[in-house]
């Protein structure tokens, strides 16, 4: 994979890249094109996809039917920081599939969704506190980040700043609950309630499934409390289910934020409420009234609220979501296999289009039994398997299937990852069962 181009990414961006990927000199990759599940750098390599734009090309690369309808709209403008009939009907849709949303604004990105999720929630309530789950991430905010992988296991709700250069006391109003501990939860919940605005979650926290009544369990406490839940859809919305967390787990927040695979590649952010709340984004409201400023340049410009329209139409297809989630469970059960294989102890976790190894002996439910156990072995697997020309993050996140995959394409990552485990566990290669 060396090539002139890495060198000049590692001299232009901080580690070689836009943030995260973590790769060692000798793996910098720059992209140049995709197609399908696949997609070929700058050096002419050619990468099975099992990272799709970290979940942003849920129907593929390139494909036809978000393309097309996007290349006829260039022609029409690009952006007019204001509400557009592309913009407009998309929101409509919006708000006919989600039961949490009567009124919706967009913003560029899952971050800036989420972000103004939390202010609407703070000024909602008039109470400045939130809770979050450990290892969960909402976006690049200050809140987004906090507790995201902590190393120590502090004493709940204490939060861990995870990174530095956020501002001093943030974790007095950020408190932390484990994820699937219903119990901590509402306690946690319950003592602040005074103070506590909302409660953020990963309705799926990265590639944990919430446990049964969960979810269910945390609506009823944040309603008896008298505090807003908040659905951070950016990931599980449009794939786990047309009407995503809400109608796949049968909850139904006061906020929810997509983002993700609702622009079909093209950056996109959607927050959206009930009308109480979401009136307080009203303009007229300012200095007469409680009023929450949101705006973006960006959001909802025309281009990308035609891929997003177009990316629902293909979604609402027949068959889409049996599709997908056959093939989630075709490649978890092969990820399974490839361990018995190897001779190697961990878990597979995941739901839907979604997987994800957890390098446990015990099956995880929350961040603190999903955390590696062997770190180095962990790290090991996912450079060899990028190595053998899988394209995934191998700081150790979800692998993402899309609508350009299939079977055979997951047989072929699977030879490579069992090749890859054998390697980094230090055993003899073995054929993928």
């Amino acid at each position: 994979m060396n090539h002139p181009s890495s060198s000049r990414a590692r001299a232009a961006f901080p580690a070689g890249s836009n943030g995260e990927f973590n790769l060692p000199a000798e793996l910098t990759t720059v992209v140049a094109r995709g197609e399908g599940c696949r997609l070929w750098t700058a050096a002419g390599d050619e990468m099975l996809d099992f990272s799709m734009g970290w979940g942003s090309v849920l129907v593929g690369h390139s494909d036809p039917r978000v393309c097309g309808p996007v290349a006829r709209r260039l022609t029409q403008g690009t952006n007019f920081a204001s509400i557009t009939d592309a913009s407009l009907e998309l929101a409509e849709r919006l708000i006919a599939l989600s039961p949490a949303a009567d009124q919706v604004r967009f913003c560029a990105s899952g971050t800036e969704a989420t972000m103004y999720c939390l202010r609407l929630a703070r000024a909602a309530t008039g109470r400045p506190a939130v809770v979050r789950f450990e290892g969960a991430y909402h976006g690049a905010h200050d809140v987004g980040v906090t507790s995201l992988f902590p190393d120590a296991d502090r004493e709940f709700p204490a939060a861990d700043p995870s990174c530095d250069g956020l501002p001093a006391g943030i974790e007095h109003d950020v408190l932390v609950a484990p994820f699937n501990d219903l119990a901590t939860t509402s306690r946690i919940i319950r003592e602040n309630a005074s103070r506590l605005a909302g409660v953020i979650i990963e309705p799926l926290q990265r590639c944990l499934a919430p446990e049964e009544g969960f979810l269910a369990g945390l609506r009823e406490v944040t309603r008896e409390c008298g505090v807003l839940l908040i659905f951070d859809e950016v990931v599980t919305g449009f794939r786990l289910a047309y009407g995503g967390a809400q109608e796949y787990y049968g909850v139904t927040p006061d906020l929810v934020a997509y983002g993700k695979a609702l622009g079909g590649g093209f950056p996109i952010g959607v927050f959206g409420g009930t009308a109480e709340v979401m009136e307080l984004a009203a303009e007229d409201r300012l200095g007469v009234d409680s009023y929450v400023w949101t705006a973006s340049t960006l959001g909802g410009n025309p281009i990308s609220s035609t891929a997003a329209l177009a990316t629902l139409d293909t979604l609402a297809e027949d068959g889409v979501y049996e599709r997908l989630h056959g093939l989630g469970r075709y490649l978890r059960d092969g990820m399974q296999q490839a361990l018995r294989d190897v001779g190697v102890k961990a878990q597979v976790v995941g739901d839907g289009p979604l997987a994800q190894f957890a390098f446990t002996t015990a099956r995880p439910r929350d961040y603190r039994s999903c955390r590696h156990q062997d770190k180095p072995l962990a790290r090991r697997f996912m450079l060899a398997l990028f190595k053998r020309g899988v394209f995934l993050n191998p700081m150790g996140t979800k692998l993402y299937l899309s609508l350009a995959h299939d079977e055979a394409v997951c047989d072929q990552m699977l030879e490579r990852l069992t090749d890859a485990l054998a390697e980094a566990a230090g055993r003899d290669a073995v054929t993928a069962g």
